[in-house]
């Protein structure tokens, strides 16, 4: 904690990354900015700079491969205004027609590239300095050792000066640029990830910060008007609420009780089944009861808020009227354009505003923004143990594979979940019915049971009487061989 108080940090002007670094970069050191072009390594450098005329410090940029007017316009579609930031335009001496076939050594183009830096850093002292790109003066030291010759010497000079470096590389060159890493205190990567469909993605990672216990891994970000966002990956177990684990009930008491009283207070639930078995009307239910007592996010990744809201008023829920009051949050999303990152982002921001219940609808479609199995999976975790941390009720929908017949989940999360409710479809008296069943509860006695369950209209979710006479229930394939007076009536009413 000590060596925390006595660090002197200069804010990057990115909140998302200022947490990951511990609360900003330590003032008098030389950092690098890693990534391939349009990864967002200027727009990130400008950020910083930005940041510091925004404290009151003298900030400048010192640009070997952009011009002026280039970095002015990349400004101007971010909205930003770049007075008060001093812009230093070098040409080499190799790009220059005049001295072309007259002055070729490399020697004298580096030295006087980097005596220019030496001389305008000393006449205008500033306290943010930026330098773009390191590739050129790699491309004019022609040798790694050369090159890494030089690093060392703009190291030494800004030693002591109170100026606080960021250097940006564009890993253009083929020559691994891994030498860099042992010389400036700390390394900001920039990564792009072209999916089969949809949009780019970008991540970052901290390869090093000399003395800081920072956020490692990985950590998603997008440019945007304005910026880029970074979205720091999430540590449950730094979000911790004392809260009483009050049961959530649905105003069912059957369904209620096939749950041993409803749903608790820091647990998750997994709803599963077949399309159209009725999951998705099941926990618009239950978030609608939330709403009752506080406020509840639905995050629907498959369904339209409109075709969701005139289902639930054919079933006399008010969905439509709760939204409006702003107790009912409907947040639409694709996994097309959607990263983990930013999804976890969302659903923390509605937690912090007071949300006591999550939706998630449904995993399917939250698979297809992280097609890697394993790190679905540790999100998943990592996302429900904050949300029980919490105390935040929470529903995950899962469609499996298949109608009738044997039907399997996409993904296996099962043991993440409290409990887990199965919704299954079976024949009986020539009629297409529903089954509903509890098949774990971690949070008390559950019925075993297996009921009938039904969507009706203008009464909602009716839950029957349990029934015996199911046999193959677990297999996907339910029969059952009671008697048609077991059955509840008014199924043909059913709204899907």
């Amino acid at each position: 904690m000590l060596d925390e108080i006595k660090r002197d940090l200069a804010a990057t002007g990115n909140v998302g990354l200022d947490e990951i670094l511990c609360g900003g970069l330590e003032r008098g050191h030389l950092y690098l900015i890693e990534g391939t072009p349009g990864a967002g390594k200027t727009t990130l450098a400008l950020q910083f700079l930005l940041e510091g005329i925004r404290s009151g410090e003298r900030a400048l940029y010192v640009t070997l491969s952009e011009t002026e007017s280039e970095l002015r316009k990349m400004a101007r579609s971010h909205g930003w205004s770049l007075d008060g930031i001093s812009i230093m335009e070098i040409v080499p001496l190799e790009s220059s027609t005049e001295l072309q076939g007259i002055v070729h050594p490399s020697e004298i183009e580096l030295g006087q590239t980097i005596q220019q830096i030496f001389d305008t850093v000393k006449e205008q002292r500033p306290d943010r300095l930026v330098i773009d790109a390191l590739t050129e003066v790699r491309l004019l030291a022609e040798d790694r050792f050369n090159y890494r010759r030089q690093i060392l010497a703009l190291k030494r000079f800004f030693h002591g000066r109170g100026c606080t470096v960021v250097a940006l590389d564009d890993l253009t060159d083929a020559a691994p640029g891994l030498q860099l890493h042992s010389i400036v205190h700390g390394v900001i990567s920039l990564e792009q990830r072209k999916m089969e469909y949809g949009v780019v993605r970008r991540r970052l990672s901290v390869g090093k910060l000399r003395g800081v216990d920072y956020r490692s891994g990985f950590h998603d970000y997008v440019i945007r008007r304005g910026g880029i966002i970074v979205y720091p990956s999430l540590v449950a177990s730094l979000h911790n609420e004392e809260f009483e684990p009050n049961p959530l009930v649905s105003g069912v008491p059957a369904l209620d009780n096939l749950l041993g009283g409803g749903l608790r207070r820091g647990t998750s639930t997994l709803l599963t089944g077949p399309s159209g078995a009725g999951k998705t009307t099941l926990a618009i239910l239950y978030a609608l009861a939330a709403t009752k007592r506080g406020r509840a996010a639905f995050f629907a990744f498959d369904e339209h808020y409109r075709t969701a809201s005139e289902r639930a008023a054919g079933l006399g829920l008010d969905l439509a009227g709760s939204v409006e009051a702003k107790s009912f949050q409907w947040i639409g999303l694709s996994p097309t354009t959607l990263s983990p990152g930013e999804f976890v982002s969302k659903v923390q921001r509605e937690v912090d505003a007071g949300v006591e219940m999550v939706v998630i609808d449904s995993l399917n479609s939250y698979i297809a923004s992280m097609p890697e199995e394993q790190a679905l999976i540790l999100h998943m975790h990592e996302l429900l143990s904050y949300l029980g941390n919490k105390g935040v009720v929470t529903i995950i929908i899962m469609a499996q594979h298949g109608l009738i017949g044997e039907t399997q989940a996409p993904l296996d999360l099962s043991f993440m979940a409290d409990s887990i409710v199965l919704l299954r479809y079976f024949e009986a008296e020539g009629q297409v019915r529903k089954a509903i069943s509890v098949l774990k509860s971690r949070s008390g006695k559950h019925e075993s049971a297996i009921r009938e369950y039904q969507l009706q209209s203008g009464s909602g979710v009716n839950v029957g009487q349990p029934i015996k006479e199911f046999q193959g229930v677990l297999t996907g394939v339910p029969v059952f061989v009671g008697h048609a007076n077991q059955l509840a009536s008014g199924n043909g009413k059913g709204v899907e």
